[in-house]
């Protein structure tokens, strides 16, 4: 099976692979190379999938590689699985995945309270404005 992973800006992963596990809106599912075609909207969590194995009964853990992502679409047509998402981040492992989506969230909750600093400034200035105009 081959994964492609797309997010707004780029290809995350473009790999073969042999599994791959998610969490859709009716729950988590498991594709393998013959399962059918299949559909499903990603909610946010976490995604799972395996590197193929050489087959001489290497362990299957040390080839697992997991995805942090935001909501998307996954689309399975024949051997192509498909997983289009707004956001997502790799990991090796889940602890270095807490790591990356910890780290990702404090630069957004940096940014989003400069947001709200800047706005509470234009929203003063506007209402300063306003009182300015009403006692000429």
């Amino acid at each position: 099976m081959h994964l492609k992973v797309l997010l707004p800006t780029e290809v995350l992963v473009d790999e073969a692979v042999d599994k791959v596990i998610a969490e859709g809106l009716e729950g988590q599912f498991c594709l393998l190379p013959r399962h059918a075609d299949y559909v499903a909207l990603i909610v946010p969590g976490v995604v799972l999938y395996t590197l193929p194995g050489s087959g001489s009964g290497d362990d299957e853990m040390a080839r697992e590689r997991y995805l942090a992502v935001d909501e998307g679409v996954l689309v399975k047509r024949g051997d192509r699985v498909n997983l289009s998402l707004r956001d997502a981040v790799a990991g090796r492992d889940l602890d270095e995945l807490r790591l990356i989506v910890e780290q990702r969230y404090r630069t957004l909750d940096e940014r989003e309270k400069q947001a709200r600093s800047a706005l509470a400034r234009l929203e003063a200035g506007v209402v300063r404005r306003f009182i300015e105009l009403a006692e000429r």
